[in-house]
């Protein structure tokens, strides 16, 4: 994929050379991002963000899903994540999920990386869904789907597992 260029930001395919600035990311953004995706750990370590990059090319390869970095334009700073997965071929869906470093948070970052990523699920990758689940009580994702323009589709109870345990979640999606 050729890297997708929006409103300064670079999202783009992770390199092995991104592994230091992940593995940090995800350290300093416990408090936020860990709450959400257990992943993010205090021990998450470069060889972790190997490991998930790793996971990300396979991914594309079988057209699983499709997993990028998000960074800075002017800076190159590793910003987040956002990735298209899930993937059902048969009905034209997909899931959308995203996450932001702490120190890049209540910046635009989310918006502007979700609405770079909805032309390549519809226009590219041709999905004529994409879904964004959200946890119960992950209000700041719940107003970013909304600001985009997602709909609203109801509560799913205990459709996502987080720290061990089920949790109900937000069912949003967006269409063409």
């Amino acid at each position: 994929m050729q890297p997708i260029i929006f409103e300064g930001l670079v999202i783009r395919e992770f390199l092995d050379d991104d592994a230091e600035a992940f593995a940090n990311a995800a350290r300093e953004s416990v408090d936020t991002v860990g709450r959400w995706m257990p992943w993010c750990t205090s021990s998450f370590s470069e060889q972790n963000a190997l490991d998930w990059f790793e996971q990300c090319r396979s991914g594309r390869s079988s057209q699983a899903g499709y997993e990028f970095g998000v960074f800075a334009q002017a800076s190159g700073k590793l910003m987040g994540g956002v990735g298209l997965n899930s993937i059902n071929h048969q009905h034209l869906f997909c899931n959308l999920g995203y996450w932001v470093r702490q120190s890049a948070q209540r910046r635009g970052v989310a918006l502007s990386t979700v609405q770079a990523m909805l032309p390549y699920a519809f226009n590219t990758l041709g999905m004529q869904r994409v879904e964004i689940v959200i946890a119960e009580g992950n209000t700041a994702s719940e107003a970013l789907a909304r600001k985009v323009g997602a709909q609203f589709e109801g509560k799913a109870r205990n459709r996502l597992q987080l720290h061990g345990q089920p949790v109900s979640a937000a069912m949003f999606s967006l269409v063409p």
